[in-house]
């Protein structure tokens, strides 16, 4: 079979991977986008609540309230499950993952991602104009319920942190104001948080197969392969695909949650682990409509209107990456989101199930790998593939092309592990 060659090979189609696929085209670089499935966007980037969340200053991090955590132990929160028969496999990323939640280094990483989270609405909208979709971005913004007075005034504190840090933009909504906004959820809530900068994506998968559709058209090459085969040699990545070899004189690992098939066996022990999430459609009753994302903060999940349904999304659950589906958390937040919005029957015979891949301090890893000539990392954006995907991927195309980067890359650096 014939040989392909270009400049460089981008592995993963997912949002992060064709994202930086793009702006390394726009760079003048030839490139090929090598995926184990046949399309974009059928993993991760496909399952998530739709939102390009430029209003989150602070990352999801581990909890400090005694509290939470002993709820948390207990398996007893609805926002996170864990499997027992797993626990000695994750346990020691957790202990790290905690470490890293500290006050101070969360201020650290949530001021490190701070230029990306600013960006990541401007560079979708960009993409999003050449593609051709505008209507794929709604500037809905969206809804954070809170059900008690106690959870509403801790939510309150981080937004008037957030405020403070990143210039974010919203509202305190009281029950009237929910049901103005949402006339047909139905509860007892303590308030609401509303942002409004946050755009929101009715189809996820769709927007990043725009996004290959768009990397085709101007030039660049789709090959179905399997990155697990990627070697060095004279100077040169190679990785094996269905319709021949690949070859590169530079390589970018964006395969979120399986990036360890590939950065592992080359000798690097980047600490990545993964939170499985899990969503199903539903179709309204009646002629109810949900006009915003809503999350339900105190019963750990999310209703979206995506265009295939209204999606519910779960909360986390630890869990090995590739362990058996267990839904759980979605059996259990099925009657809930009933009594919250009027939901009929489900629209597909079983839950998607996927995995967000995340590093302890909840920030990607974005550059050059340290011990090897042309080998490039975007890997690691944890609930925030879709928002972050177009900006880490023009941050990483600077950095590969020369371009002074427009946000500070040092903090993304995989050396910061040892």
């Amino acid at each position: 079979m014939a040989e392909l060659k270009a400049d460089v090979l981008v592995l993963g189609a997912g949002m992060v991977g064709v994202s930086a696929a793009l702006h390394l085209q726009k760079r003048g670089r030839d490139v090929i986008l090598v995926e184990r499935n046949d399309l974009a966007g059928e993993e991760t980037s496909f399952g998530n609540a739709g939102l390009i969340e430029c209003a989150s200053v602070f990352p999801y991090m581990f909890p400090r309230d005694f509290g939470q955590i002993l709820q948390y132990a207990m398996n007893n929160a609805p926002q996170m499950r864990y499997q027992f028969s797993d626990l000695p496999t994750f346990l020691p990323w957790l202990v790290r993952y905690f470490l890293a939640s500290s006050r101070d280094r969360t201020q650290h990483s949530a001021m490190a991602e701070l230029p990306l989270i600013r960006r990541s609405l401007i560079e979708h909208e960009a993409l999003m104009a050449e593609a051709g979709v505008p209507e794929l971005l709604r500037r809905t913004g969206w809804l954070k319920l809170f059900r008690s007075d106690a959870t509403l005034a801790d939510a309150v504190r981080d937004f008037e942190r957030a405020k403070a840090y990143g210039g974010i933009a919203g509202e305190v909504l009281d029950s009237n104001a929910i049901a103005l906004r949402e006339p047909n959820l139905t509860g007892e809530f303590a308030g609401a948080i509303y942002l409004p900068a946050p755009g929101f994506v009715p189809d996820p998968g769709g927007l990043a197969k725009a996004y290959a559709a768009l990397f085709k058209r101007k030039g660049g090459r789709f090959l179905v392969g399997d990155a697990r085969t990627l070697g060095q040699d004279a100077g040169r990545w190679r990785v094996a695909g269905s319709d021949g070899a690949a070859v590169a004189r530079e390589v970018v690992v964006a395969l979120g949650p399986w990036s360890d098939l590939v950065f592992r066996p080359l000798g690097y022990s980047i600490p990545l682990a993964v939170k499985r999430g899990y969503h199903l459609h539903l179709a309204p009753r009646g002629n109810a409509v949900l006009h915003h994302p809503v999350l339900d903060s105190d019963l750990g999940y999310l209703l979206a209107p995506m265009s295939r349904g209204i999606r519910l999304t779960t909360g986390v659950e630890f869990a090995r990456r590739d362990a058996p589906p267990t839904p759980v958390q979605l059996r259990r937040a099925l009657p809930r989101a009933h009594g919250l919005f009027p939901l009929g029957d489900a629209l597909e015979a079983k839950p998607w199930m996927g995995a967000r891949p995340c590093l302890p301090d909840m920030l990607p890893v974005i550059g050059k790998a340290p011990r090897h000539a042309g080998l490039w990392f975007d890997f690691g954006h944890q609930h925030h593939g879709l928002t972050l995907g177009p900006a880490t991927g023009r941050l990483l195309a600077e950095m590969m092309t020369g371009e002074t980067p427009f946000a500070d890359p040092s903090p993304f650096a995989a050396e910061r592990f040892g």
